[in-house]
């Protein structure tokens, strides 16, 4: 076999659990392997199956999980389907593949056509089985406990017709009648009877028991929608409930109430008799968000943004239901903390989760704190894999950045964040807190200097308006503190005053990343000069305000190996936006998930590589070997200085590793100048290479991995040290109610073009309205 390879695990015979949290188990069955690659097709892989377990392919469908998705099955039915499975499981090397049986429609046309069988439509189609209605007067013991009563599957009039016909069935008009129900097509407000035809006898008469009075409620609202009638309560309570019709007039009306020393509710009246045939109507009233949310679960498992617009559109289409958006909206969220719980139960279970992280991950760090009214606060979370990979193999930088999260309870996600050997992002630490501010930032310093023992000075990368200025020097001596370049050109942009064009705005960008980049003090003035001709405001704003010892190369004092921005913790930010919606036990999980897994794929690459440095440094080091052949080098009186000329005259330091273009010592790979003396002196250019971007700190960066977490169920609290019980509560901010309202960035305000006259060449205005030129008229 060639390409891509997975080993198929298929079984079949058991069947599929729902966890806490929504994901789906398979217990049960029998199972077998099968080796799978790009070129199988799907017939010979599914004819593979049927010899395996013995069975008719015919009869069974394939389902398979994504890879760290186990709440929705996905179909395999061709040869594609087949391929991208290979193709999104060749980095965990086996498949899960399920055998599910495909219930087969019984089809009355393929019955034997005789006219001697005499075979009727009721025992085609079985009537529907009714309980006889019990009399008031038995005793509360002989009473029979409600049950649900389940219909044959409705089919049209013209349908059965049809089918009888071919099959030379001799039908029954009576018969006929008693089984079948008309279902016409469900469109506007036409109630679906195939939908409602198993509500139709949830209420069958006096006697029915039910289990309390909420079942009753329950089974009331049922019955209703499924015989179109509206109802009003005319007393409603813990132990008893009297309904009537909501029409004027109709006659029908139940009275139920509650069974003495019992918690039984039992049907005591009723008259079943309509007279109003519907008038009342039914609407959203008869509904109740647990209906709703009962109604949508199974289909908010398989689709998570299953919008509450849809939902009120299909609840219309198929039940004949009229609900306005919030009854969707509050419908779907008991739904949502049916299948993976409720918010308040993920704090309360915070204490216990942090434990377990810390007992499955040995040498990790989470913690958490709590306001003096015992309401959430802060969470943080470092595990020993990324720790010990920073300290072990990563060069000594560090991204700090944050994202504002859209949950219930809101709150900001901080991130910490550095790069492997390969320039890819190498999470670091990550924590939730009620909010952005200075004492949060503090606190997350201070918990991640706990982790950090090393003795090279770090280099933070972070914006200067998150208020670090003083928390990063504070918690970390003698670090350096590399101002963002993207937040820097936020606020540049944002303090122009005047009429700028989006051309002149552009233009002031240019330069100003290019001097940042700039190596030198030279270079540097120059590109700021060119700001100056466009717009001395910018000028005086990069030379007085932005401090440039902070993010231009040519005055920085630390090493940030030519990393300009804060944006390497994009990746927490993506993983957080995907859990929004989740407890925040739940939601810290799937960044635990998403971290193993990049840690996971990152080691195989690593024991992949080939050669002295990793993949991205061995191309760069290739590109200036050959810009080396360019260049000429003449060696000076001193045997560590070289002069070597090209388009530019530089002196190569090899004692100290330095070059005057600063390339060298900007990025820690030689420049071409470099290596142009390192083969004039005949030898090899990877001995000049930084240790950080060898395959052996490479393969050592991800050499430890993180172990999963088991769920959380049955305790919510623990013990603190002093004995007394910590239940953490979730915290007074919540998320305004509307669509919030869109704020420009000023990266958008850079984008957005300004109208200029093409006659006086002013901004703000176009030809036809230019003052100017109507006063020249």
């Amino acid at each position: 076999m060639s390409g891509k390879r997975v080993i198929a695990i298929c079984m079949s015979g058991g069947e599929f659990q729902t966890e806490k949290g929504g994901s789906l188990s398979y217990k049960g069955g029998d199972a077998h392997a099968i080796d799978v690659d790009e070129q199988m097709k799907f017939i010979d892989f599914i004819s593979e199956i049927g010899e395996m377990f013995n069975c008719d392919v015919r009869t069974v469908s394939l389902k398979y999980f994504l890879p760290d998705n186990k709440k929705t099955l996905i179909s395999i039915s061709n040869d594609k389907d087949l391929k991208r499975m290979i193709k999104f499981h060749e980095n965990s090397n086996t498949a899960d593949v399920y055998l599910l049986p495909e219930e087969a429609t019984p089809d009355i046309s393929n019955m034997p056509a005789s006219r001697s069988s005499r075979t009727t439509l009721s025992e085609a189609i079985p009537p529907v089985p009714m309980d006889d209605m019990i009399d008031d007067t038995m005793g509360p013991e002989e009473l029979p406990i409600s049950i649900s009563v389940s219909a044959p599957p409705a089919v049209t009039m013209e349908e059965v017709m049809n089918r009888a016909e071919d099959a030379q069935i001799i039908i029954n008009p009576s018969e006929l009648m008693s089984s079948i129900v008309e279902v016409p097509n469900p469109k506007g407000d036409i109630l679906t009877k195939a939908r409602t035809q198993q509500w139709q006898n949830t209420i069958t008469g006096v006697g029915q028991r039910f289990k309390n009075v909420g079942e009753f409620r329950e089974a009331l609202r049922k019955y209703a929608i499924a015989n179109q009638f509206g109802f009003r309560y005319k007393k409603n309570d813990s132990h008893r409930v009297t309904v009537k019709c909501k029409a004027e007039g109709c006659p029908w009306r139940i009275h139920a109430s509650r069974l003495s020393t019992t918690q039984l509710i039992c049907i005591k009246k009723m008259n079943p008799t309509h007279t109003c045939e519907g008038a009342g109507g039914i609407n959203g009233l008869q509904t109740s968000r647990s209906w709703v949310a009962s109604i949508i679960k199974e289909k908010l498992k398989v689709f998570p943004n299953y919008k509450p617009k849809d939902i009120v559109s299909d609840i219309k289409e198929e039940y004949g239901i009229q609900l306005n958006y919030f009854q969707a909206w509050r419908g779907k969220e008991i739904a949502r903390e049916q299948l993976q719980g409720s918010y308040k139960d993920g704090y309360k279970q915070l204490p216990l989760f942090c434990e377990k992280i810390m007992e499955t991950n040995p040498g990790s760090l989470a913690t958490f704190t709590t306001k003096e009214d015992s309401s959430f606060h802060r969470v943080f979370v470092s595990f020993h894999a990324s720790v010990h990979g920073f300290l072990e193999a990563c060069r000594p930088l560090v991204f700090l950045d944050s994202m504002q999260l859209k949950s219930k309870y809101q709150g900001t996600l901080l991130a910490a964040t550095s790069v492997d050997g390969d320039d890819e992002v190498f999470p670091l630490a990550f924590a939730v807190v009620d909010a952005e501010t200075d004492d949060n930032w503090e606190w997350f310093l201070l918990q991640l200097r706990s982790l950090l023992s090393t003795p090279c000075y770090i280099t933070f990368v972070a914006d200067r308006q998150k208020n670090l200025q003083e928390s990063i020097p504070k918690v970390f001596e003698k670090s350096f503190h590399a101002y963002c370049l993207r937040y820097l050109t936020d606020e540049l942009i944002k303090d122009l005053k005047g009429p700028f064009s989006h051309e002149i705005k552009r233009l002031i960008v240019d330069d100003f990343y290019s001097a940042a980049y700039a190596p030198r003090a030279d270079s540097f003035e120059r590109h700021v000069e060119n700001i100056k001709g466009l717009s001395p405001e910018a000028y005086d704003w990069i030379v007085q305000k932005s401090q440039p010892d902070h993010w231009a190369n040519a005055y920085f004092r630390g090493a940030r190996y030519n990393h300009m921005t804060s944006h390497s913790g994009e990746p927490f930010f993506s993983w957080a936006s995907d859990a929004n919606d989740l407890p925040i036990t739940q939601m810290v999980d799937v960044i635990r998930g998403k971290i193993m897994g990049l840690i996971h794929v990152r080691r195989i690459s690593a024991n992949e590589a080939n050669g002295n440095l990793t993949p991205s440094m061995e191309v760069k080091l290739e590109k200036e070997s050959l810009r080396a052949q360019t260049v000429h080098v003449a060696p000076s009186a001193d045997n560590n200085l070289f002069q070597v000329r090209g388009e530019t005259y530089e002196l190569v330091n090899m004692a100290e590793c330095d070059c005057s273009c600063k390339g060298w010592q900007l990025t820690g790979l030689p420049c071409h100048h470099a290596v142009a003396v390192i083969n004039y002196y005949g030898r090899n250019p990877y001995d000049y290479c930084s240790k950080y971007f060898t395959v052996a700190y490479y393969r050592s960066t991800y050499a430890q991995s993180i172990n999963p977490v088991p769920l959380l169920e049955g305790e919510m609290c623990r013990e603190s040290s002093g004995g007394s019980a910590v239940t953490v509560t979730p915290p007074p901010t919540r998320r305004p109610p509307g669509r919030p309202p869109k704020k420009k960035t000023p990266a958008e305000e850079v984008m957005k073009r300004q109208l200029q006259c093409s006659r006086c060449k002013g901004l703000g205005h176009n030809k036809s309205t230019c003052k100017d030129y109507l006063l020249e008229c």
